[in-house]
């Protein structure tokens, strides 16, 4: 379906991890929802979370979009994709989604060494990224800083329930596309285990 310039609304379905080419797919199409001057993008959202780069910047460059931008989790908020998520005005969640929340790591390659040098430029970033992390959902939701620290060191995941109480969302809604509005869903292709 072909979005006309100035749709009051435009619907998108991003179900993937957050990563370069993922992150950088969900920017051209709000950055083409602002060349067509849509009123508002409706982010339908699932995610087993990522890189912390990418989703810090995804979500800063989403809170900058001239739109409004309603955020909806459809499944999963994993990890990294509960900072891109609270980038929405609007937040909602179905009954049967999940947000989990846990602290900052790292992969090596196998046979990586460590010496005291790396270890603590490692911590160091690792602390800086969970600040960051913590400060962003302290601003848009009742937890505090502390109690962010907490949820990290939980690595828990946490129902619909919990999310309207604590703020992360405003609302359980089940998804209602209307019918005849432009849906542009990105799809990804998966790497096989």
């Amino acid at each position: 379906m072909e979005i006309q310039i100035g749709a009051p609304v435009v619907y998108v379905s991003f179900s993937a991890e957050i990563n370069a080419n993922t992150t950088e797919s969900l920017i051209a199409v709000m950055s083409n929802c602002i060349n067509l001057k849509v009123k508002e993008v409706y982010l339908l959202f699932s995610t087993p979370g990522g890189l912390v780069i990418n989703g810090i910047n995804l979500y800063n460059v989403l809170k900058g979009m001239p739109f409004e931008l309603t955020m909806h989790n459809v499944g999963n908020v994993d990890s990294i994709g509960n900072t891109v998520f609270l980038a929405g005005k609007h937040r909602y969640a179905t009954a049967t989604s999940t947000f989990m929340f846990h602290g900052v790591g790292f992969n090596t390659p196998k046979g990586y060494r460590f010496e005291e040098k790396l270890l603590r430029e490692r911590l160091d970033g690792i602390l800086n990224d969970q600040k960051r992390i913590g400060k962003v959902v302290s601003q848009h939701t009742s937890l505090t800083e502390e109690e962010v620290a907490e949820l990290f060191l939980q690595a828990q995941t946490k129902d619909a329930d919990f999310a309207v109480e604590k703020g992360i969302i405003h609302e359980i809604r089940e998804v209602q596309i209307p019918t005849g509005v432009p849906v542009i869903s990105l799809v990804f292709q998966r790497q096989s285990i």
